[in-house]
């Protein structure tokens, strides 16, 4: 990144926190915030569920309200803060960059899209009292997080930071962009998601053929994570909206192929409303709103796992398998929740090719 690049992202976070700084009451209730989201999740964890109720029929999950509660997770806070096995591999940023460094060298671009915690875009749905900016709008609590972006960017990494348009649409004509009660976001939030990051590639890809898909929205009742988790009697299940997709009027035709130009890596984030089974649905998760979005399938590399280290395994076994794996690809989309930084059993560096 030349020069000038770091002081524009120096001076944009400089803005960034002097603004937040103004906001009525938000550092203070930052603060509270951090504390309340670990003492939920101690408790939570104290009982051995992974579930924490919170207002209104909204559940939480309790290592993202954890993640949320330690702060700082990089540098030299990251071993004291992360449940990675190895405190060697506690830090995330290291392997961030070494994984953007080698694909940079091959030609690719990296684009980091990190799940905003479901705590931050509905807090009220946690917590009784909630600050709001001079303007009413709810205030974003996410201090760490916006911080460790700002070193990402520093390194020119590019991130894709969907916190500000979740918050602006969290009141979503198609529902909540979370689901109450699972720990992944709703068919309304793959779409916005897959909207932001086709605003991302889209130019790569302007003189590229465009296949025809079609978006059909629906209603499914799921049987959520957070819910089964429950002990009884449990509350009704919840019903969502999700949008199908097709090609040529098939559903199931998305189908992504390896020779795609676009790699959707991650965890369960990619999978969700995409893989059916435990994903809830089939035809509506981000690969298919992706898809809808470019006007080609793209590659899913996803895990039921963690996005962080696994993924980046299952990447590589992809290339070991096919020595043209690589070939003709311009983006990697690495798609995870933001409680990975913390939560995942470590941040390896591993290669991208045999």
């Amino acid at each position: 990144m030349k020069r000038w690049e770091c002081f524009l992202v120096i001076l944009v976070i400089a803005v960034s926190q002097v603004l937040a700084a103004d906001t009525n009451d938000t550092p203070d209730f930052t603060q509270t915030f951090q504390a309340q989201c670990a003492a939920l999740a101690q408790a939570a964890e104290s009982k051995g569920t992974m579930t924490v109720p919170g207002r209104d029929g909204w559940l939480f999950l309790a290592s993202e309200l954890r993640h949320l509660g330690v702060g700082p997770f990089w540098g030299e806070s990251a071993a004291k803060v992360s449940r990675a096995i190895k405190p060697d591999q506690a830090d995330p940023l290291p392997a961030i960059a070494d994984f953007h460094d080698q694909l940079t060298a091959m030609g690719v671009e990296l684009l980091v899209v990190p799940v905003p915690p479901k705590a931050i875009i509905y807090p009220d749905g946690l917590l009784d009292k909630v600050p709001c900016d001079p303007t009413g709008r709810l205030a974003r609590l996410d201090v760490a997080l916006q911080a460790f972006y700002g070193q990402l960017r520093i390194k020119g990494i590019h991130v894709l930071d969907l916190t500000p348009v979740f918050m602006k649409n969290r009141s979503n004509p198609e529902g909540a962009l979370f689901c109450q009660q699972d720990s992944h976001w709703s068919g309304a939030g793959c779409v916005l998601a897959a909207t932001e990051i086709g605003r991302q590639l889209s130019a790569t890809f302007n003189d590229r053929p465009k296949q025809a898909f079609t978006g059909q929205w629906d209603t499914v009742e799921i049987s959520g994570d957070l819910w089964q988790a429950l002990g009884d009697p449990k509350p009704p299940r919840e019903q969502v909206r999700i949008r199908r997709v097709s090609r040529a009027g098939q559903l199931g035709a998305v189908e992504p192929p390896a020779n795609s130009p676009v790699i959707l890596l991650g965890d369960s984030h990619g999978l969700v409303f995409h893989g059916g089974d435990d994903m809830l649905a089939k035809d509506a998760g981000l690969s298919d709103q992706l898809a809808l979005e470019l006007g080609f399938p793209v590659d899913l590399v996803a895990v039921r796992g963690s996005g962080a280290t696994p993924a980046r395994i299952n990447l590589l076994r992809r290339a070991q398998k096919d020595p043209n794996y690589w070939a003709g690809k311009k983006w990697v989309v690495w798609c995870f929740a933001a409680r990975e930084f913390t939560e995942s059993d470590g941040w390896r560096k591993v290669p991208i090719k045999p």
